[in-house]
């Protein structure tokens, strides 16, 4: 009984398969019954009868392979966008380091205060014009870092 049904699901499952690739004929009897077959009647008049499957065409499927090699190219593509906002987070914030930098230093040559630097283990103050260098120099950074960012 069990080889029974398993041959019966096989060939349900086969038939599908087997006439789709096959001519389709359809025709009407003497009695004005109508047929149709695999095979054209002797004899008789018949039509030849486009049959549609529910298989999707072959051009729209792609092969496992196919799928794996496309899922790994968007992996790849994602890592890619992740790691390229990383640098960019990355230089934002040292945009803003630099510009916080730059602030700070612009207020205390501000100030006219007196700086003082080491310069080879002796300590002395800046003159007018190298404070005014100084201010420059800073000034351009902050315009640099502290803006809208620049397109690279």
């Amino acid at each position: 009984m069990n080889r029974k049904i398993l041959t019966l699901a096989v060939l349900l499952v086969a038939a599908p398969t087997m006439t789709s690739a096959a001519s389709v004929y359809k025709w009407t009897d003497e009695n004005g019954v109508t047929h149709f077959g695999d095979r054209q009647p002797t004899g008789q008049q018949s039509e030849s009868v486009s049959i549609r499957t529910g298989k999707p065409s072959a051009s729209n499927r792609q092969s496992p392979q196919e799928q794996v090699k496309a899922l790994e190219e968007q992996e790849a593509e994602q890592a890619e966008r992740q790691e390229e906002s990383a640098v960019e987070e990355a230089r934002r914030k040292q945009r803003e380091a630099n510009c916080e930098t730059a602030r700070s230093n612009l207020s205390i040559l501000q100030r006219n205060s007196r700086i003082r630097v080491e310069e080879d283990g002796e300590q002395r103050y800046l003159s007018e014009e190298e404070i005014a260098e100084q201010r420059t120099k800073f000034e351009e950074i902050a315009e640099e870092n502290c803006g809208a960012p620049s397109e690279e």
